[in-house]
């Protein structure tokens, strides 16, 4: 038994977004985006493009094009540090909170049907259990990192830099 769950651990997560996936299709959003803009609700606006890309799991760089994308499609602003203009601060648009609210609505109507049977002491038990595994999970990363923490690293984004 015990070999199978490093096995449903990892197949959850994508479980769970092929569900979100299907019901936000409609409304436009790829995956990329949609997590990006949920992560970015729930962090809250003004931060470093580097600090939601490490809450989404992603290297800074990497989120660079999806905050383009939906920068065009006017649901996010980048804008420049007042520290470091090389540095984007990211905030949401006013036309994204209509959005928003109906994939937290699509997030949470999904969470309900997928935890479906599990009394509400499962459910306090069930996140302890993945609180305990999580925090094992992120003692053994930063364990195999060395202990070398990393700093906002470049974005490489350097839209509107005249510099350059």
């Amino acid at each position: 038994m015990a070999s199978s769950i490093g096995f449903r651990l990892a197949r959850l997560p994508h479980l769970w977004r092929s569900i979100l996936d299907r019901r936000l299709a409609p409304l436009g959003l790829t995956q990329t985006r949609w997590v990006t803009l949920y992560h970015l609700w729930r962090l809250g606006e003004g931060h470093p493009q580097c600090d939601l890309a490490r809450v989404i799991g992603v290297e800074a760089p990497s989120l660079v094009r999806t905050l383009g994308q939906l920068e065009e499609q006017g649901l996010v602003e980048r804008r420049a540090c007042d520290n470091d203009r090389r540095s984007k601060r990211i905030y949401l648009t006013p036309a994204a909170m209509p959005l928003l609210e109906k994939i937290d609505s699509v997030a949470k109507e999904a969470r309900k049907e997928i935890l479906q049977g599990l009394t509400d002491e499962n459910l306090q038990q069930l996140d302890e259990w993945l609180t305990l595994i999580e925090s094992n999970g992120l003692a053994i990363q930063a364990r195999d990192q060395d202990g070398s923490e990393e700093n906002c690293p470049e974005e490489n984004d350097t839209e509107g830099d005249s510099s350059q």
